[in-house]
């Protein structure tokens, strides 16, 4: 059942939020979890009808202007930015739809089992590993394994969750990560190929070709279904930003759908208030 104290809504049960995520797909829809940096945005995601609200620090920079990728930097204290966004802005907004904390599970300064307990009390439904260290390579990757902020920390986060009944819907990018969070007990792996492209601070250069994204999203599935075959898929990054890029690598791939975080927050933003100011300046106006 749903949270007994209000009788909808967060928190939900590990169970109660596949249970949900399987209904999704048994009505010939594909999954969408959402990133939401600020409640409004929750507000209007949910009534879009998203499955999963994930809260990550990166949000704060999305909605405040900056790229995403700020949310990897040591701008702030990831955890306690998406601590606050959930308390004070998302969970008190949405009405029913579980909402994900992202957790950064490699920071020395948090003793994990500590920090989930906090993350549950507060009444969200699931975490999520971000900011990610999977999608750090070369040599500071490297740097990162060998001096204790290794991808191991997060893998060891899902584990953890997995047993304090907390729905886990995590970041990888590759078929490696993904087998080791399948064994973990993550519930829902998201094929990361990198920043999503376009608008106004998306990569322009830095982007992965469509035969690439294809590609590694259908391995990593693979790759996580030979663990678990009921362990949910989903895509996210790159080329994929429009719903018509999310028919396309659900057509040519396996997935069971998409998350969106700039590719859905801050493009509908852009697109909608840049349009919206338009038209309120071309208002006919004359002195009288």
């Amino acid at each position: 059942m749903p949270n007994p104290w209000t009788g909808i809504g967060n928190p939900y049960t590990r169970q109660e939020v596949i249970d949900r995520l399987n209904a999704t797909l048994a009505k010939g829809q594909p999954i969408i979890a959402a990133g939401a940096g600020t409640g409004i945005s929750a507000k209007f995601i949910e009534k879009g009808g998203a499955d999963l609200i994930i809260i990550y620090n990166s949000g704060r920079f999305r909605m405040s202007g900056h790229g995403s990728t700020c949310g990897l930097m040591a701008y702030g204290d990831a955890n306690a930015v998406a601590m606050e966004i959930g308390e004070y802005e998302v969970l008190p907004t949405v009405k029913e739809i579980p909402v994900i904390c992202g957790v950064h599970a490699t920071d020395p300064r948090r003793r994990m089992w500590h920090w989930l307990g906090k993350v549950k009390e507060m009444g969200f439904s699931g975490v999520n590993n971000f900011p990610t260290h999977t999608i750090i390579d070369g040599h500071f990757r490297q740097v990162l394994e060998e001096t204790g902020m290794s991808v191991q920390k997060e893998f060891e986060m899902v584990g953890l969750a997995s047993r304090m009944d907390l729905f886990s819907i995590v970041y990888v990018a590759t078929p490696d990560e993904a087998i080791e969070m399948a064994k973990q007990g993550a519930d829902a792996i998201i094929a990361h190929v990198g920043t999503t492209v376009g608008g106004s601070i998306g990569v322009t250069s830095a982007v992965v070709s469509w035969d690439h994204t294809i590609k590694v999203t259908q391995d990593i599935i693979a790759a996580a279904k030979s663990v678990n075959p009921k362990v949910f898929t989903l895509t996210h990054g790159g080329p994929i930003n429009t719903p018509k890029d999310v028919e396309l690598i659900l057509s040519k791939t396996s997935a069971d759908g998409f998350v969106g975080a700039s590719s859905l927050e801050r493009m509908g933003v852009e697109d909608s208030l840049t349009q919206l100011t338009r038209e309120f300046k071309n208002v006919p106006w004359k002195r009288s």
